[in-house]
């Protein structure tokens, strides 16, 4: 009995300065918060109850500050168990997407850029070279032009020197459709120089064939070879022309007294023929031609027969 009162008179003291003294809050123990592996973080997510748990100082713990590291622990769980993807993959495609779009856009823009800076240096590039093949055509237009006005300066020059009649001959005959006539076969040689005074391009000369006519009968013809005449040099020419048994019909009465009297016999004659010369200056582009028509009177005199007939002064150039 004593001794309950004096338990009593102990607790009632207590409480007593419980009740004098102002009230305070508990003193809580100091801690530290150690992350927690799989197992403990278990045995801390599913412990029955606060009352559970170990008495230790370090892990005593308030139910408050046991959900507080329930929760924690859960979330730590939450964090390992779950994949990084799941929580981060959303918003890192969304930014992934984001950039490659942005990447894409200047990708595009660059190569927007690009070509059309590709396509002015071309465009320049070929305007430069239509300039340049004009340019080049204009002046070997104006060089072709110049050389080939040059040219007509430098005509060739072709004289006639004289003409031999070495003989002629006239009989009855027939004409091959059986007509008799009479036939006159007349030999000839004419001579002539042809010149070339250009200082810088040679000729090729050629010649329609050389004809006598008496009026519009024709008597004789003949063929002037081609040649090569080089610059600034000159050459004679000599052409024979004849005629074999060509048929009279009566056309020149003169002629028939020269069966006895040959050298009684004048008969007028015309020589025809055109001197062609082309020029290549500057190969096959650049050429230049002339034409030289020529027209000679001559007599067939019996008389002179293989004597030079002068024809400087009686011929005509067109």
């Amino acid at each position: 009995m004593p001794l309950a009162m004096h338990a009593k008179s102990d607790s009632e003291v207590t409480s007593m300065d419980a009740a004098s003294s102002p009230p305070r809050s508990p003193r809580r123990p100091l801690y530290y918060v150690q992350s927690p592996s799989n197992h403990d973080a278990e045995k801390m997510s599913y412990g029955s109850s606060p009352a559970g748990s170990p008495t230790h100082p370090y892990y005593h713990c308030s139910p408050i500050h046991h959900s507080r590291e329930s929760s924690t622990s859960r979330f730590s769980a939450s964090l390992k168990n779950s994949n990084p993807r799941h929580l981060y993959g959303g918003a890192w495609r969304k930014l992934h997407r984001g950039h490659e779009t942005d990447d894409d856009e200047d990708d595009e823009e660059e190569d927007g850029e690009g070509g059309r800076r590709g396509s002015s240096s071309a465009w320049r590039g070929a305007r430069l070279y239509a300039c340049f093949v004009l340019l080049f055509v204009l002046l070997f237009t104006a060089f072709s032009l110049i050389l080939w006005g040059a040219s007509k300066s430098y005509r060739p020059e072709i004289v006639v020197k004289n003409v031999v009649f070495e003989n002629f001959n006239v009989q009855a005959g027939n004409d091959p459709s059986g007509v008799p006539t009479d036939m006159l076969t007349l030999n000839s040689t004419v001579r002539m120089v042809y010149r070339n005074p250009a200082t810088f391009f040679g000729v090729h000369v050629t010649s329609s064939p050389l004809d006598l006519h008496y009026f519009q009968l024709h008597l004789a013809s003949g063929h002037m070879k081609k040649f090569y005449q080089s610059r600034k040099s000159q050459r004679p020419v000599v052409t024979m022309v004849a005629g074999y048994q060509v048929p009279l019909y009566g056309g020149i009465s003169v002629l028939s007294m020269a069966r006895e009297h040959r050298e009684k016999v004048a008969v007028p004659l015309n020589l025809t023929f055109v001197v062609r010369s082309r020029a290549y200056i500057l190969g096959k582009l650049v050429k230049s031609k002339f034409y030289r028509k020529i027209r000679c009177s001559v007599t067939l005199r019996g008389n002179q027969l293989g004597k030079r007939q002068n024809l400087t002064d009686l011929c005509t150039y067109h």
